[in-house]
């Protein structure tokens, strides 16, 4: 399967391309590309591609998203896009070009924080009354605040509480609403992420946490969604679907 990386100069990309060279799983790599980073075998647009591939997994930055679904639409490519921070029109986008071709999408691609959302939302389920924070650490070059996970992590609880309201950091002074969700973010070294979700309903404190020691286990995610999309119906396609499929093959 012909992987091509969009975006290949970052820390993903770079993840992607060792991954890939190991020619994993039958995985092989189709060509890189990036924009702003130059370097041998790196081309400076999708449109200077010439190859075949299978899946695009995009590691660019989620300002690029309409001209790659563009290419991918006239190429018929699937795409797993891995980048976080979209604006509202840029997931417009993306839920329209699924309508044409099947697209993968999630704030996050490792298994182990499918797992996590899935405990956050049954925790958060069998205590309606605890309060909840949420806290990740990412390294110092990461720039979207607060992390995709995260506010994948919100959601997860806002699909058992309806009413729930998520607050991005807390700068005001006032009693905390039992309806909050807080989200607090950490800047700090070279963390690959950590994330943490605290549960507190008063006589006790559940805390459940994911950390990512080294980005390829983002990689190894994106890879596994890349297989996960060949000879699927145009569609837009979660974590969800894909732990659904997991576990009907178990």
């Amino acid at each position: 399967m012909n992987i091509l990386i969009n975006g290949a100069g970052g820390r993903m990309g770079r993840a992607l391309t060792a991954l890939l060279e190991k020619n994993r799983r039958g995985f092989s790599l189709a060509g890189r590309v990036d924009p702003f980073v130059r370097g041998e075998g790196i081309l400076p647009s999708l449109s200077a591609f010439e190859g075949e591939a299978h899946c695009v997994i995009d590691v660019s930055s989620h300002t690029g998203v309409g001209p790659l679904l563009d290419w991918a639409i006239a190429k018929r490519t699937p795409v797993v896009i891995c980048t976080t921070g979209h604006t509202d029109g840029e997931q417009d986008i993306i839920r329209s070009a699924a309508e044409q071709l099947p697209l993968f999408f999630s704030g996050n691609l490792s298994l182990g924080i499918a797992l996590l959302t899935r405990l956050v939302r049954e925790a958060a389920e069998f205590l309606p009354d605890a309060d909840i924070e949420i806290v990740e650490h990412h390294h110092t070059t990461k720039t979207d605040v607060p992390s995709g996970t995260a506010l994948m992590l919100a959601r997860a609880v806002g699909q058992v509480r309806p009413d729930a309201l998520t607050l991005v950091g807390r700068r005001d002074s006032g009693r905390r609403s039992p309806r909050e969700i807080g989200i607090h973010s950490l800047r700090l070294g070279s963390s690959a992420g950590i994330h943490e979700v605290l549960l507190d309903t008063g006589s006790q404190i559940i805390t459940l946490r994911h950390e990512a020691r080294d980005p390829s286990v983002y990689a190894e995610g994106a890879l596994a969604a890349a297989a996960f999309l060949q000879g699927k119906a145009p569609g837009l396609y979660t974590m969800d679907d894909w732990m659904a499929e997991r576990r009907a093959s178990l």
